[in-house]
């Protein structure tokens, strides 16, 4: 018996297994009891492709394929570095960034083990950004959350997407690359303010889609209510909901980080963090403001199938209105009374013109129901009646 089966027999617990036999389960989060600072790599993660922008105000150059060992000679220069990582698909390069970094355990686990809840946290070494970056799908439907790490240092700032996936950083690469605006005459907190930025501004352009979305619905749940339509409105109250857990705790890391300040931040750049507050303040009151429209279609929805049951049931009373009467006279006729037997048992049947009579009061009262319904406006109603 082996010493751990030996231990574990005296403390109760069953023998160990092989490594192999425990992992039953693919977890997406950590097991309860993991060591702090565990990796967990998901296992459809794509490798990590390591770009490096260098620059300063007379210079700017891109190197791309980097291994991790070759970022560390620009970490301690006078221009900033720009290390963008894109995927989380190996533990050993991820392992090895850190080590370069010198990234706490803690850090490394918060940038792999996604997805995080957006916030700041200010270590001894560098500031560490957890924020999500929604990016919309090509068809236009829906979006992805991807989760962004933002790591500054003095002159450096480390980036770690989820996905190497387009994200929405090209206007600071062009900004950068054509020297627009004062961005390459600041430092690495700038970079890491304007990066934020247009995360943060790249949830205008969705929410945007889902005002002409929400649009559509309210016309549709009026006009022609069906079952999709309702499935549709479900889906994007499911889908506001994730844009407000994304950018809700994104607004409470900013007003945290520009309450309290940081060593790495300049409290000019404070200022700009300001306005990505402001932003962030606009995008969950527009994210509000599409969830109470959202949910006030569910009552249109229902208030329009309603109207629509009424409608019809309308018409068919009036149907059955203009039909009992004619049913009634047809009712009486058609009874088996021998005329010949008395006088009195339905002398009409032996008139000359009997038939045509029957035919003409039914054809009289049919055409003054349906006079008076029409004078009452109820064939008017008859026309708006959903399909």
């Amino acid at each position: 018996m082996s010493y751990e089966n030996q231990v574990n027999q005296e403390i109760g617990l069953p023998p160990a297994q092989k490594e192999e036999e425990e992992d039953l389960f693919d977890y997406s989060y950590e097991q309860p009891g993991s060591i702090p600072g565990t990796l967990n790599i998901e296992a459809d993660a794509e490798t990590p492709d390591i770009v490096l922008i260098d620059y300063s105000r007379d210079h700017a150059h891109r190197i791309n394929n980097l291994t991790p060992e070759a970022c560390a000679k620009h970490l301690n220069t006078e221009s900033v570095s720009w290390v963008d990582v894109k995927g989380l698909g190996s533990e050993d390069i991820l392992q090895r960034l850190g080590k370069v970094f010198d990234l706490h355990p803690l850090v490394l686990e918060d940038v792999v083990n996604v997805p995080q809840r957006p916030k700041v946290e200010d270590y001894t070494q560098q500031l560490v950004v957890i924020t999500q970056m929604v990016v919309p799908k090509p068809s236009g439907e829906g979006f992805w959350l991807e989760q962004v790490s933002l790591v500054v240092g003095k002159n450096y700032l480390l980036t770690v997407q989820e996905k190497p996936e387009k994200d929405c950083f090209l206007p600071v690469r062009r900004r950068i690359q054509y020297n627009k605006g004062s961005i390459r005459e600041m430092g690495a907190d700038y970079l890491a303010y304007a990066l934020w930025d247009a995360i943060i501004d790249g949830f205008f352009p969705v929410l945007e889609i889902y005002g002409e979305k929400i649009e559509d619905l309210e016309d549709e749940v009026l006009f022609n209510p069906s079952n999709s339509s309702l499935a549709d409105v479900y889906q994007v109250k499911r889908e506001l909901l994730a844009l407000r857990r994304a950018i809700w705790p994104q607004r409470n890391a900013l007003n945290t980080l520009i309450r309290d300040g940081s060593s790495f931040i300049d409290p000019d750049i404070l200022i700009f963090l300001r306005d990505c507050y402001d932003h962030t303040v606009q995008i969950i009151d527009i994210i509000e403001t599409y969830r109470e429209l959202a949910a006030s279609l569910t009552d249109i929805y229902l208030s329009a199938i309603s109207n629509k049951m009424n409608e019809v049931m309308k018409l068919l009373t009036v149907i059955s209105s203009i039909f009992i009467p004619l049913t009634f006279i047809a009712g009486i006729y058609g009874m088996n009374f021998n005329s010949s037997i008395s006088p009195l048992n339905m002398p009409e049947l032996d008139w000359y013109w009997g038939y045509p009579m029957c035919w003409g009061l039914m054809l009289a009262t049919a055409a003054s129901l349906i006079y008076f319904f029409w004078r009452r406006g109820w064939f008017e109603d008859f026309s708006k009646i959903p399909k």
